[in-house]
């Protein structure tokens, strides 16, 4: 590989992770991802019980920028009173593998810092 392809490639995956980083944004993102992941299909009230410190305005926010994304679909139930449930599309599905890891390595992280 040459300078000039070696750092075509280290652009391209610099552009990659900016992207990554744009989808994935913010403090509530992966953690919205993670609850509906682990769970397959989640209310919205579900999803707001399940992370600490997120409002209601902010999580149809994020819910909102993540379906423009593509990563969950929002659907209407005919109930009354409606329900609506949030799942992973098949694209974000493909974020498991990173929400495990993030798992993992926060789990290792919180012993290493705080020993618990």
């Amino acid at each position: 590989m040459t300078c000039t392809d070696f750092e075509k490639t280290h652009k391209n995956e610099m552009r990659a992770i900016q992207d990554s980083m744009d989808v994935l944004n913010g403090k509530w993102k992966i953690a919205i991802i993670s609850s509906i992941c682990y769970y397959n299909k989640r209310r919205f009230s579900d999803i707001l019980g399940d992370i600490e410190g997120i409002s209601n305005k902010m999580l149809s926010k994020e819910l909102k920028e993540l379906e423009l994304n593509k990563l969950i679909k929002r659907t209407v139930l005919d109930t009354q009173p409606v329900t609506v449930q949030y799942e992973l599309t098949e694209h974000g599905k493909t974020l498991q593998t990173i929400i495990n890891n993030l798992t993992d390595w926060g789990i290792k992280h919180r012993k290493e810092i705080i020993g618990k």
